[in-house]
């Protein structure tokens, strides 16, 4: 019984040291720290809640033979740690299709030449992998252009009325309305 009662504190020790260190690596002090884009236009608002990796001399977009960080047509979780979530208060119009208020989460298919960008019902969690294709609501194609400087850090902002994602070398804009 002795045993028995030493295996168990042993392995709720051990389940609160790992539970200590998520919450550490994904709250306190995350490689990929917390970022956060804000849209208003009259009474739209809009709000985006990312993670924000770093390139630190890495192949970020390319073949996955190449090593590439986010491989050309496989899902990415758009940027690090926990799901993007998007809020908005109020109807728009996002890359030319309709999306009601709400709270969504966001990924992508990166290719070379465009990305394929996910609004999905999921908005919480680690997003090791895809989630469930059922919650898929869109999917919105858009263009790749190419930034003359690479950007260090994944940065989602707003300019004038478009949705901005940009890494590397690589930018993706979206209309807003």
């Amino acid at each position: 019984m002795k045993t028995l009662k030493r295996i168990i504190i042993l392995l709720l020790l051990l389940a609160g040291i790992v539970g200590l260190y998520l919450v550490y690596s994904l709250y306190i002090n995350p490689k990929s720290p917390l970022g956060h884009a804000e849209y208003k236009n009259g009474d739209t608002e809009i709000n985006i809640r990312y993670y924000r990796p770093f390139k630190n001399d890495r192949l970020i977009f390319g073949a996955k033979a190449d090593d590439a960080l986010v491989p050309y047509g496989e899902y990415w979780r758009l940027g690090a740690n926990l799901t993007t979530k998007m809020e908005i208060n109020k109807r728009i119009s996002i890359g030319g299709r309709s999306l009601e208020a709400g709270t969504y989460g966001l990924y992508a298919y990166p290719q070379k030449e465009n990305w394929v960008l996910v609004v999905n019902t999921k908005t919480g969690g680690i997003s090791f992998s895809e989630p469930n294709p059922e919650g898929v609501l869109m999917k919105i194609n858009a263009a790749t252009q190419s930034l003359e400087e690479p950007l260090e850090q994944f940065t989602i902002d707003f300019v004038d009325n478009f949705l901005r994602m940009r890494w590397d070398t690589t930018q993706v804009t979206l209309p807003i309305d």
